[in-house]
């Protein structure tokens, strides 16, 4: 596995490590990148079948997390109210 921190996309230079994302292979050998955020999962890309999921999001700052995973794996951003049913 590895695990690297994420940066924001609004220009601040971390989060103080207050998220990361691990990246790995599950038991079907699909890639897969987990976003960390304050010790919780909350959205996973699958690499193999590029599909995004955002499995939780609890304040402004989580979402600023889920942004900018959204925005590192190109995929678009979301207001705080799209995210909550947030499925590509």
């Amino acid at each position: 596995m590895k695990t690297f921190n994420l940066n924001p996309i609004n220009g601040r230079k971390s989060f103080n490590n207050k998220c990361h994302v691990n990246k790995f292979f599950n038991n079907k050998n699909e890639e897969i990148s987990v976003l960390i955020s304050y010790n919780t999962e909350v959205a996973e890309y699958n690499h193999t079948n590029n599909k995004m999921i955002v499995k939780n999001w609890f304040s402004s700052t989580t979402a600023s997390h889920i942004n900018s995973f959204l925005s590192f794996y190109n995929f678009k951003t979301c207001t705080k109210k799209e995210l909550q049913n947030y499925n590509n």
